[in-house]
Parts: structure tokens; sequence; C-alpha cells
């Protein structure tokens, strides 16, 4: 079984056109086996029960952010050591340096191309 059949990822963001668009590129990636939530609270409900592999968050989202959802993902012995790619369209140095202190594995800029999506998915988890 490759890596891109066995790979298990979580989309989370509040808006459902960026949740297609990531959705869109993990399929052209070739990764099948994702799930998708519209906050960071529920998304951490489940990662808790369903741990994954790696999850790709927005960073803006009412209520938990993504670095929120990032540091209750790394405050919890399940999910600690869950890969986290943090999706925005500004990230800004005190963003990545608060994602930097969290353990985020890597960022990725809104918007970008598949070919982006699939070099920053395999600096985490290797190649696909």
């Amino acid at each position: 079984m490759s890596l891109k059949d066995s790979l298990r990822v979580m989309v989370v963001d509040d808006m459902s056109t960026s949740r297609g668009i990531l959705t869109q590129s993990l399929d052209e990636i070739g990764i099948k086996n994702y799930m998708v939530e519209n906050n960071g609270q529920s998304a951490f409900q489940k990662l808790v029960a369903t741990p994954v592999h790696l999850v790709l968050s927005d960073y803006n989202m009412p209520g938990m952010d993504g670095l929120g959802l990032l540091q209750h993902l790394r405050g919890h012995r399940v999910t600690q050591r869950v890969g986290f790619i943090l999706v925005t369209g500004k990230p800004t140095p005190e963003i990545v340096e608060v994602g930097r202190k969290l353990a985020m594995n890597n960022i990725i800029r809104k918007p970008f191309t598949v070919a982006q999506m699939k070099q920053t998915i395999e600096q985490v988890v290797g190649k696909l």
C-alpha cells in the first residue's frame, strides 16, 4: 500500500469554497482518505476520537482559529504527534513564529497550486 493510499488527512476550514479547493487538491495528488470539518472545535473533538496523520487547517476561523487548533492538538496525548500544515492567505511573521513555537510542521499560502500543496505535504510526511 502506498503512502497516498494509507495517509489519513483532515481538512479544516470554515469556508466551503476553501474546503473544496483543498479537497480537490488532495484528489488531484491522489490522496483519497480525508475528512472535512468547518471549525476548529469540532475538528479537535473528532481528531481526539479518530486521529489522522495530517491536518490541513485554515488559520482564520471564528471561535478556534488554526493556531488554537494546533495548540489543542499539541496539548493532548492522543493528537500531540499529528502532522499540521497551516493554510493562510497572510502568513505574517507573528503567525509563523507562534506556529513554530507550537511545533507546526509546515505552512502554505493561499492561493496555492496543486504542485505547491503536494510539495508542502511531502515535506511533512515524505514522498507521495
